[in-house]
């Protein structure tokens, strides 16, 4: 990138191209500001450059819309995902494929958010839209499915979103073969939403199926692996055989650890998992010791207010409050809740959830007054 921007100058297109590139590099390392900083100059430039609505304008606004996502910058993600899905919609029609997947894009932020409603039409817009112009059983046709499968998930649509993965599955094992990569992704969201049900026994089939698969083809520290190891180790939690997630919890933490680092995104979701697991278990202690750890390497990659720093803050709260330190429990409890109504409005569900944890802790320290105002509050939103 240096060279070419010595070269050919800061608002060359390779040069853009370079910056570009090493903001995905930023990207795939978690390295969310520095990524967000190239890839709003690369924008500015591009704009006076090619235009607003140029292709290549556009790529780079939806790469920008993505790092906001990923950092939780909502409103500010929304924005740009609306603003490439009405102009691709203008310039290439409303039924091109990079006019589907900015519609997609869209939809995603939107499920970020919990507005599930609006994500969830906008997925059936584009999947009729895709089926049409693709055929049943294209990969983007099962892209999509998969997509609106999720957000019936996610809306606790449990047959909807089972019907969907069934066929979605069964297309990818007659296109793809029963070992292929994406066979496998589909195979593990099945076995999620039948977790969701509490089939325990076609859940626990299917993750043993997909994590024997994958350290057949993938090894024993690939990423997938370790995702279908993590995936297994939940379902038997789950059916109460801790033992043997922990086990399998403990496996994932280390290689992860080892493979990306003790800071990485993954590694922190392996460890907060595995403090889940000994919270079963009773061992206060070492759940503890994980959980925060993961708060303070969680608050200096993504920010305090970020929803998986809060997700993680009420996670230590609750082992304080299980182990009676409800003082620092209280406290957590109640910066979780003041930021998540800042981040997501104070009918989120998820603010609802962090209202109704500081009432309980409320409730356990006697103060009656505090804890009854949390739930008229609550029951009002």
């Amino acid at each position: 990138m240096e060279k070419r921007l010595h070269l050919l100058g800061p608002s060359h297109p390779d040069a853009l191209i370079s910056m570009g590139n090493l903001a995905s590099t930023y990207t795939l390392k978690g390295n969310w500001p520095e990524a967000e900083k190239l890839q709003v100059e690369v924008i500015e430039k591009q704009q006076q450059l090619l235009g607003p609505a140029h292709p290549a304008t556009l790529t780079s606004m939806n790469n920008l819309a993505s790092t906001h996502h990923k950092q939780g910058k909502w409103a500010m993600a929304e924005k740009l995902d609306v603003e490439v899905m009405e102009k691709r919609q203008q310039l290439l029609g409303p039924a091109h494929p990079d006019t589907l997947t900015s519609m997609g894009n869209l939809a995603s932020t939107y499920m970020a958010q919990g507005k599930w409603t609006t994500a969830e039409k906008l997925q059936t817009e584009v999947l009729e839209n895709t089926q049409q112009l693709l055929g049943p059983s294209h990969p983007d046709t099962l892209r999509s499915m998969g997509n609106l499968a999720l957000t019936y998930h996610k809306q606790g649509k449990w047959a909807e979103a089972e019907k969907l993965e069934v066929e979605v599955m069964e297309k990818k094992k007659q296109l793809l073969g029963p070992a292929h990569p994406d066979t496998l992704t589909s195979m593990g969201n099945l076995a999620l939403t039948y977790h969701n049900q509490g089939k325990w026994a076609e859940t626990e089939e299917l993750q043993v199926k997909v994590m024997e698969k994958t350290l057949l083809l993938l090894g024993p520290a690939h990423p997938d692996t370790l995702i279908s190891m993590g995936n297994l180790a939940f379902t038997y939690m789950d059916q109460g055989k801790l033992i043997e997630a922990e086990k399998l919890g403990v496996e994932v933490m280390e290689k992860r650890q080892q493979l990306l680092g003790p800071a990485h995104p993954h590694t922190l979701i392996s460890m907060e998992n595995l403090a889940s697991i000994y919270m079963d278990l009773g061992k206060w202690t070492e759940a503890e010791h994980l959980q925060v750890e993961v708060v303070k390497k969680t608050q200096d990659l993504l920010g305090s207010c970020h929803s998986c720093t809060l997700t993680c803050m009420g996670n230590l709260a609750l082992t304080y409050q299980n182990q009676g330190k409800l003082t620092e429990a209280e406290k957590l409890q109640a910066e979780v809740m003041e930021k998540t109504q800042q981040l997501l409005g104070p009918s989120h569900p998820h603010t609802l959830i962090s209202m109704g944890n500081l009432a309980g802790t409320y409730q356990k320290q006697g103060k009656w007054t505090e804890a009854e105002k949390l739930k008229v509050e609550k029951h009002s939103s």
